[in-house]
Order: C-alpha cells, then sequence, then structure tokens
C-alpha cells in the first residue's frame, strides 16, 4: 500500500483510509459458507495493519473475485456466493449477473460518489448472533452526551450532531479541521468503545461515530461519519446498516433527528456525496431488540488482475550509523 507515507508514494494505496484495505479470500472450511473474506485496514500514515473492523464496501467485491478464481462456479445467469466475515464471524450472501457463466461488470445499477454504472450486487446479511445494542441500552450517556451504540455489522456510536454544536452538514474537510471537535469526538469514541466491550480503542479504527442531522435531500437522516478521526466522504455500507437499525429503535437518539418512511423497510441515508439505501427489518417486540433482514445494493468493477511487487525490507542500520 506504500505506508507509512502520508501520500503512500511507494504502493497502491490512495493517500486516505478508504483506498488503503485489502481483503483476503479464501475457500471456506464451513459449511454454510463458500469463501471466507479477511478485510484488513492499512493505516496510511503508520506500519500498521488491523483486522478489527470489517468493511462492507471492500465486501463487494468478493463475490465476483470468488467466480473469477474458481473457488466458487458461475451459477448460471445469476450466482449467489455465501460469504464468511472472518473479522466478525457473521454471515453474508452476495448476488450478483453471470451470463454465459461469466461475472458481468457493466449494468445500470449507480452508486453515490462511485463514478458511472455497473451491475449491481444485491448483499444480504442473514440474522447474526451479535447483539444489535452493545451496551444492553437503546440510550447511553457517554463523556456527557446522549448516544445509541450498535452493532449491526459495525460498531456505531450514533450521536446527534447538535448535541456536539455543529449542524452535521459539513463538508468532510471542516470537521476535521475543528481541533475542539476532534476532542470530543476522540473523548467519546474511548469511553464508547469501553461501554460497548471493545476494550481500549485508542488504536483501533472502531467503533465508527456517526453525526446525525434531519435530511434535507428526501432522505431519513444526514450523516458524517469519523473513522476514527477522518471524515468519510460516504459512508461505508456496514456503518450504514448500523445507523438505519440504529434509526428503527424507540427511545434512541435519532428520534426527533431521522425521518423515518411509513412504510416498508428501506431507509436512505443522505452522505456528503449522494445517499445510500438500506433494506432493515428490526423486531423490537421481544426481550432485545434485534435485526431480522438487512440488504443493500452495490457495485463492483474489475479493475486490475496481476502481481504486485513489495517493497523489500529495509536493512538494519549499521551500528553507529
Amino acid at each position: 500500500m506504500g505506508s507509512p507515507d502520508p501520500r503512500q508514494i511507494d504502493g497502491l494505496g490512495g493517500a486516505h483510509p478508504l483506498t488503503s484495505k485489502a481483503a483476503v479470500v479464501s475457500a471456506s472450511a464451513d459449511s454454510g459458507a463458500d469463501v471466507d473474506y479477511l478485510f484488513l485496514q492499512v493505516a496510511v500514515d503508520r506500519p500498521e495493519v488491523t483486522g478489527r473492523q470489517n468493511c462492507g464496501n471492500i465486501l463487494a467485491g468478493v463475490g465476483p473475485f470468488a467466480v473469477e478464481r474458481g473457488l466458487v462456479p458461475a451459477g448460471g445467469d445469476e450466482t449467489a456466493v455465501r460469504i464468511r466475515m472472518l473479522n466478525t464471524g457473521e454471515p453474508a450472501v452476495a448476488r450478483f449477473p453471470t451470463p454465459g457463466g461469466r461475472v458481468a461488470y457493466t449494468g445500470d445499477a449507480e452508486i453515490s460518489g462511485v463514478p458511472g454504472t455497473a451491475a449491481p450486487v444485491v448483499i444480504e446479511f442473514p440474522q447474526g448472533g451479535s447483539p444489535l445494542l452493545p451496551t444492553g441500552s437503546v440510550r447511553d450517556t457517554v463523556a456527557g452526551t446522549e448516544v445509541t451504540c450498535v452493532d449491526n455489522g459495525m460498531p456505531t456510536v450514533l450521536v446527534p450532531a447538535r448535541t456536539l454544536k455543529v449542524t452535521g452538514y459539513e463538508s468532510p474537510r471542516d470537521p476535521e479541521e475543528d481541533t475542539a471537535l476532534a476532542g470530543r469526538l476522540r473523548e467519546i469514541r474511548l469511553a464508547a468503545g469501553r461501554l460497548m466491550g471493545l476494550g481500549d480503542v485508542e488504536s483501533a479504527t472502531v467503533p465508527e461515530l456517526t453525526l446525525l442531522a434531519p435530511p434535507r435531500h428526501g432522505g431519513a437522516v444526514t450523516t458524517r461519519t469519523f473513522i476514527p478521526v477522518r471524515c468519510h466522504t460516504s459512508i461505508g455500507v456496514l456503518g450504514a446498516a448500523s445507523v438505519a437499525a440504529g434509526l428503527r429503535l424507540p427511545g434512541g437518539v435519532g428520534e426527533g433527528v431521522a425521518e423515518l418512511p411509513e412504510r416498508g423497510d428501506r431507509v436512505r441515508i443522505e452522505h456528503p456525496t449522494g445517499f445510500l439505501d438500506i433494506d432493515t427489518d428490526v423486531d423490537t417486540g421481544g426481550f432485545a431488540p434485534a435485526v431480522r433482514r438487512t440488504a443493500v445494493v452495490r457495485t463492483a468493477r474489475k479493475i486490475f488482475d496481476g502481481t504486485v511487487f513489495p517493497r523489500s525490507a529495509d536493512p538494519t542500520p549499521a551500528q553507529g550509523r
């Protein structure tokens, strides 16, 4: 990837956490999955690789890759690949077109923030085993701020933007340059991490923090997401899934901020470069709320197939030099 270097000149990274990621895919030994997917986040300015979080955007390419590499046979005009996400142990199913037994990448699906169109990859997340509310409460006070901590594939802390004295409509660059806001976000994230059972998250990228503001373009809510202090130029798939589920919880901090649709499971999450639609069905009638179904439409395109040559390890400096 070219780390540690803020421009990642000597590598394939794009000098931002969103473009400094890797997926490791292999045939699965689990009878309920076809392939295993391990997501690795590569720090840009530090020599650090972590698997403590998952990534739904990279997940969109796992199914097509599995067919391309012969890990899963094409299943006719459409192929479904069962994926075990090793970072969380949770399952996902990716469906995408494979006419003639070959992966089709061209299509009409359009994703906000992604140039052009491509074939749709429908990703469905069956009900997982992790609790939707890691703290056991729909609303917690963390570092003096009321939040809702949710985990629907990505540990996420929902915070009404107004409680941090921002609008939630700022461009991604503005909150990154706000040192006072950065300090508050760090304080909330560290405290929330402990409360959510994640331990010391000082060097981790989870939980993510998502600021909520009323929608401006017909969606359910406007978001600004931080991983951990860099402001996402859009929103991750699993982060959006957690936001959508959190908005459906009676008593959560999304009440009075979000405008949920009267019918259907679809929730439109607005973000800095457009929107992302998430289908989420949450059961709130039991002892603890649980997600019955989550699905999202994404796209993936094959860009490169070849060999990457890593830089050789630097020799140990001679003594006294």
